[in-house]
């Protein structure tokens, strides 16, 4: 056996190759470089080769994987829920920070009006659609009667009491008993509340209040009442004296000093439930948001602008 001798193909050459015409010899010259820029130069460690096929395999993997992203952020965006809350405004202050915090956390958008119980009701009634509603127990079991609401997700969220405050840096007068309240309200020039008849809780509760101390006509002839929103604010413009509200909606208004809560004995502590509209069409998102209200964190940003009133 003779050694056989392996030569690359381009050097094989014919005494044919020779006798074509310089043209052709050029064209084909021409067609191996444009098939060498193609396709990868082996060496006799197959280095370069390999080389070329990794990054070549490492931008179609980076390729597949944005195109992954990209789907899966549209996905995303398209899932993301846009719920809508009705709410009583003695959780404002507690309940928009929670539900900022939570969108963020989870891309859900969420949609918070703020109304007197009554206002809500109506609101519902008249067919205005929410996904979660904040109202108080009685209101939520008005509308569990009805099956406007879902009993089964209901969650006491909030505990709110009703409290005295007048201007920053004025005198605090003794309230410290039912007497002494009466006192202060008799001596009072302006008193700001809410307005019963608009169904804020505390109006009412207030009003009934004045009646059974006997004392409702000459407080109401000085009264200074508030439709919606913080009845405090009325006390920051010096518009009034004295208001009576519920702390938790008296606390977030500057330029006010909160004397103390009512009297435990004309006290009304209104306890705050979140439940799932029946006709959501978000519900698991609701259920959700719900119980991000119940966390450890959540229950200490209640505790802190007041809507965790312990006696």
């Amino acid at each position: 056996m003779y050694p056989v001798s392996v030569y690359p193909v381009d050097r094989l050459r014919t005494p044919h190759d020779n006798a074509l015409p310089a043209s052709l010899r050029e064209r084909e010259a021409a067609d191996k470089i444009d098939a060498s820029e193609d396709m990868p130069r082996f060496h006799r460690n197959g280095r370069t080769g390999k080389t070329v096929m990794s990054v070549r395999l490492h931008v179609r993997v980076l390729a597949a994987l944005c195109l992954t992203l990209c789907v899966a952020g549209i996905t995303a965006d398209a899932l993301a829920a846009d719920l809508k809350v009705l709410s009583g405004g003695a959780v404002k202050a507690a309940v928009t920070d929670l539900a900022e915090a939570w969108s963020k956390e989870t891309g859900h958008r969420v949609n918070i009006t703020y109304a007197t119980t009554g206002a809500s009701l109506q609101k519902l009634a008249a067919g205005e659609p929410a996904d979660v509603v904040i109202l108080t127990t009685e209101a939520i079991g008005q509308l569990s009667t009805k099956g406007t609401v879902i009993a089964g997700t209901k969650a006491d969220v909030a505990r709110v009491g009703i409290g005295v405050a007048v201007r920053e840096g004025a005198p605090k007068p003794d309230i410290s008993t039912a007497e002494a309240l009466k006192q202060m309200m008799l001596a009072a020039k302006s008193v700001a509340y809410m307005d019963p008849s608009k169904g804020g809780t505390s109006g009412i509760h207030f009003t009934k209040v004045l009646e059974e101390m006997g004392i409702a006509s000459a407080v109401k002839s000085k009264a200074v009442l508030v439709d919606t929103g913080f009845a405090a604010e009325g006390v920051a413009k010096a518009e009034a004296e004295i208001v009576v509200h519920q702390i938790s909606e008296i606390l977030p208004v500057k330029g006010v000093s909160l004397i103390g809560p009512l009297p435990r004995e004309i006290q009304k502590v209104t306890v705050y439930s979140a439940v799932v509209a029946a006709k959501s069409q978000a519900q698991e998102a609701a259920k959700a948001f719900i119980a991000s209200m119940m966390t450890l964190a959540a229950r200490a940003k209640f505790a802190a602008v007041g809507p965790d009133y312990r006696e």
